[in-house]
């Protein structure tokens, strides 16, 4: 179970994603120096795009859990912004801003994958909290029903984060779009806006890969066994 010629791979895919998020940050960071040509704050950007999608009702926060602690909150129809984007107008506020803003007209618009992915969320909550536990039980003791509901529970929480690769790449394409269309950004500022959230968008694609080695290690395991 614990040495397995996949884990080469998996161990690669565990750089690429420490690599990931050095860049984001280094990211975030670089296009923090920029101050955008609009001037606006990434609460002036997110409102502005709000209200131009008729999500009036959707309200705006300061997050208090620091930075990079951007989301957007559909059970509270509420985008919560970290410090150095809501007062901020730099390059890198406005992308995230955008970004998280993205979700809401997602959710709004009834976005496909996001639905699946609101649906999937419970199996995958269960998955990833007691499928390490079943699996490692089930291998020490032998148990193969063990094993076997413990790779469903863990495909489970492998499904969520592959529905959620679209999700994020989605919500990065309407954020350029909106932010061009409105006249937030300039042509030439979008490459800045794009370096932001494509490095956002590597960290969910390192760490999908991971968790996909991991179940195919873990089903090749289990198939050997039987």
């Amino acid at each position: 179970m614990f040495f397995h010629p996949l884990d080469f791979l998996i161990i690669l895919a565990f750089i690429l994603a420490m690599w990931a998020q050095s860049k984001v940050k280094g990211s975030f960071q670089q296009g923090a120096k920029v101050q955008a040509s609009s001037r606006m704050t990434g609460l002036e950007v997110a409102r502005k795009i709000l209200d131009s999608e008729g999500l009036t009702d959707v309200k705006i926060e300061l997050s208090r859990r620091g930075a990079l602690s951007d989301h957007y909150d559909p059970s509270a129809k509420t985008v919560r912004l970290s410090e150095p984007v809501y007062r901020s107008n730099s390059i890198s506020s406005l992308a995230v801003a955008a970004h998280e803003v993205g979700h809401a007209i997602q959710h709004a618009n009834q976005y496909s994958m996001l639905v699946l992915r609101h649906r999937i969320f419970p199996i995958a909550n269960i998955g990833s909290q007691f499928a390490p536990f079943l699996l490692i039980g089930g291998f020490l003791l032998d148990l193969g029903n063990l094993i076997g509901i413990g790779i469903v529970l863990f495909a489970g929480a492998v499904l969520f984060q592959l529905v959620t690769l679209p999700v994020e790449y989605n919500a990065s394409s309407r954020a350029k779009t909106k932010l061009l269309e409105l006249g937030m950004i300039t042509n030439r500022e979008e490459r800045g806006v794009g370096k932001v959230l494509n490095a956002a968008a590597l960290t969910y694609l390192a760490s999908t890969l991971i968790a996909v080695l991991q179940l195919l290690k873990f089903i090749m395991i289990f198939a050997n066994r039987r």
